[in-house]
């Protein structure tokens, strides 16, 4: 793919304050944060997000924002990971010497590749996605310390993630996870300050932007694929929280 079939679909910015432009609602951003020679704060903005305000600070950091595209083009295990990777916690600290020189390094290559005048689509995206996997990993030792409510957060957006399509109901995953709908809420809406009703239907208007976006289906067989009963329900609830039909959004996208 060439070079500039694929750039806009990624930046890489290190002087980053609150005016500056996400590529999209619909991508994602990772902010590092250099505060002392042996600590990384790691900020995440998952899909329809913001980062959170902390960012904004008099520190230096690099910002790294992509399309979903370049996660989803791979296994689906692989996506579910990074999704789960953006949406455990807006932040976590690496404060091993040695993995934060790893994560630097990867951001260093990343800059280097993009940069390149014969900057390679498979080199970059296979550069991200290793530092990703190592995201995870040491995002993954540091949630084992994490408390138990926490940890039912990250069940219950992993469960979504995977069956959302299918199930939107809050008593399901809350049966899932072993507590009432109840106290799934509560815990939500203490971590996320959202309701598992709220992070589902967010989930639901990001595919439907996705997927009305990418035209390889209609808008009839979209209504039905996220749960809906009829295309006139769809289209309410999609007006609702995207401010225009479908149909409009489709034609402005």
């Amino acid at each position: 793919m060439h070079k500039y079939n694929w750039n806009t679909k990624i930046q890489i910015i290190e002087t980053f304050d609150k005016s500056t432009q996400m590529l999209s609602n619909n991508s994602m951003g990772i902010y590092f944060e250099r505060n002392s020679s042996n600590t990384l704060v790691v900020y995440f903005k998952p899909l329809n997000e913001v980062f959170n305000a902390k960012v904004f600070n008099d520190n230096q950091g690099v910002l790294i924002n992509f399309e979903r595209d370049l996660i989803e083009e791979d296994d689906i295990e692989y996506a579910l990971d990074v999704f789960s990777l953006f949406n455990k916690y807006p932040q976590f600290h690496i404060n091993n010497k040695q993995q934060v020189q790893r994560i630097e390094q990867f951001i260093l290559f990343l800059q280097e590749e993009l940069c390149n005048e014969k900057a390679s689509y498979i080199m970059f995206k296979s550069l991200l996605k290793v530092m990703l996997l190592h995201l995870i990993r040491y995002q993954n030792d540091s949630f084992l310390k994490q408390d138990l409510n926490q940890k039912r957060v990250f069940q219950f957006l992993e469960l979504m993630e995977a069956t959302f399509l299918r199930e939107t109901n809050t008593s399901y995953y809350a049966s899932e996870i072993g507590i009432s709908s109840k106290r799934l809420n509560q815990i939500l809406k203490e971590k996320l300050n959202l309701t598992a009703k709220q992070i589902i239907q967010q989930r639901q208007i990001t595919e439907a932007k996705r997927s009305l976006v990418k035209g390889e289906i209609t808008t009839k067989e979209l209504a039905f694929q996220l749960g809906f009963d009829s295309l006139s329900s769809f289209s309410r609830f999609f007006k609702k929280n995207v401010g225009v039909s479908p149909s409009v959004f489709k034609l402005q996208n």
